[in-house]
């Protein structure tokens, strides 16, 4: 059996071991309801658009982000590439920058963006700009200086080194940091929202939760398992046809 199918066949045992205990009655309702009703759940969600404002504000939410994310992270990992001593001072922190809690940044973001999304999407960049910067830094250093020196040997100005060689070179490991800052958008926009916000699918996931309300809540948090499942499916085919190319 294939990686693949024997991925599938684990996850769907999983699935129909959790149905047979709900339906059982060894795991309450009051837990947690079956994968099966949580797809009728959503089924009705999406159908009588109920929560589609909140669907729409995270997802708009998590895409501004990762752009933001990715963008300042690619030019920020340029700069610092490009002036070695502050490298130097700057990579300890970057090692460690993930021991800091993001969240208690929260004030400063409402003192100046105010309540609302703005305060929301600076948490989620400042969660993921980092993984950005970090693959970028990666993938300049694993340019094999044979391509630079083939640069020079025709001659080619620094843009367009930059632009036919170097990007090419390192888009294998720009890509996971692209990877890493979807990844890293979704958890700090829906975190966010959940314990910070008035809106989004987060809040709406934690309204349902305090009214227990598990109909709702399991079916949202359905609909951002399937959300993340296929936004890293298609990333991973998108990864694994660069790997293959760098690979020839």
């Amino acid at each position: 059996m294939s990686e693949k199918w024997l991925r599938v066949a684990v996850v769907t045992a999983m699935i129909l071991l959790v149905e047979a205990l709900c339906r059982v009655g060894v795991i309450p309702r009051m837990v947690m309801i079956a994968p099966s009703d949580m797809v009728v759940e959503l089924g009705k969600i999406l159908a009588s658009g109920q929560f589609s404002a909140d669907i729409r504000i995270t997802f708009t939410n998590i895409a501004i982000s990762t752009v933001l994310s990715v963008l300042l992270g690619f030019a920020a990992g340029v700069i610092i590439y490009s002036l070695p001593s502050l490298r130097d001072a700057i990579e300890p922190l970057l090692a460690s920058y993930y021991a800091v809690p993001t969240f208690v940044f929260y004030p400063i973001f409402i003192t100046l963006f105010g309540v609302g999304s703005a305060s929301i999407i600076a948490i989620a960049v400042l969660l993921a700009v980092v993984s950005m910067v970090t693959a970028t830094l990666n993938g300049l250093d694993r340019i094999p200086r044979v391509l630079r020196k083939t640069g020079q040997i025709y001659r080619m100005s620094r843009t367009k080194t930059a632009l036919l060689i170097e990007l090419p070179a390192a888009m294998p490991y720009l890509f996971t940091g692209v990877k890493l800052s979807v990844a890293y958008s979704f958890i700090g926009v829906i975190a966010s929202e959940f314990i910070l916000s008035g809106a989004g699918l987060g809040y709406a996931i934690a309204y349902a939760y305090n009214l227990f309300e598990n109909g709702h809540m399991y079916a949202l948090m359905l609909l951002v398992l399937i959300a993340v499942t296929v936004v890293n499916t298609l990333l991973n085919i998108v990864d694994r046809r660069l790997q293959a190319r760098r690979q020839r």
